[in-house]
């Protein structure tokens, strides 16, 4: 019988700019309008940023004034939270364990940031988005060693291989997926098998192929000086 690792109640969410662990259930074009960039990966945030660039709610209070160190740290810690989908409770976790092993912090979040299931399976080009590729995860499309996994923050270690199981390799899902798969280069961490639908992690993922759009510096000194 095909064992199964299940998620648990507390599912990835969408927060906005609050230190809460709510779910952000609002536009997430919102979010892109505010930080300026597409968070998520799909080309209509792409397409509603070149149409509407400004933040939303734009005015000239907004225009006032430079954001304090503070709010700067603030911003890019929410921003890095949209991007991997993750509560305020999940990311300080992976923080204060970060901080507690020897070593840079920063690269530590990263590698541990990068090395969830779901942004695994996204890094692989199995899926669009990361969104896309937690809903992959939650319906359990995806199994680790043998082992079906509906947990998107499951942690892979080198040597593991995550492939698509059989009953799920036949879904038209796959087919738009694996036809960018064509244009797009994996990280030399992942091993990727296309044809398959299976990749194998070769590494621990390094500091050129974590995510570039963040400053992970002031996330640590947004969280430091708690």
């Amino acid at each position: 019988m095909e064992g199964v690792v299940r998620a648990g109640a507390a599912a990835c969410n969408f927060p906005f700019l609050k230190q809460t662990s709510m779910k952000y259930t609002g536009p997430k074009a919102k979010i892109c309008r505010r930080f300026g960039t597409n968070l998520f990966g799909s080309d209509k945030y792409d397409k509603i940023l070149q149409r509407k660039p400004q933040g939303p709610g734009k005015g000239p209070r907004d225009r006032m004034g430079r954001k304090s160190e503070y709010a700067q740290q603030l911003a890019e810690k929410q921003k890095v939270r949209s991007i991997y989908g993750l509560s305020e409770k999940q990311f300080h976790r992976i923080y204060k364990e970060s901080a507690a092993v020897v070593g840079q912090t920063g690269e530590m979040m990263k590698q541990l940031l990068e090395r969830r299931l779901d942004n695994v399976i996204y890094r692989a080009g199995f899926a669009l988005t990361r969104t896309q590729s937690r809903q992959f995860v939650n319906h359990g499309l995806f199994t680790v060693n043998g082992v079906r996994v509906t947990v998107p923050s499951y942690r892979v270690r080198g040597g593991d291989k995550i492939v698509v199981r059989e009953r799920s390799k036949t879904s038209p899902v796959f087919n738009p997926i694996l036809q960018e798969h064509e244009k797009y280069m994996p990280p030399k961490w992942l091993k990727v098998d296309a044809h398959n639908l299976s990749v194998e992690i070769l590494s621990a993922p390094d500091a050129e192929s974590a995510e570039q759009a963040v400053d992970i510096r002031q996330v640590i000194e947004f969280y430091s000086r708690r």
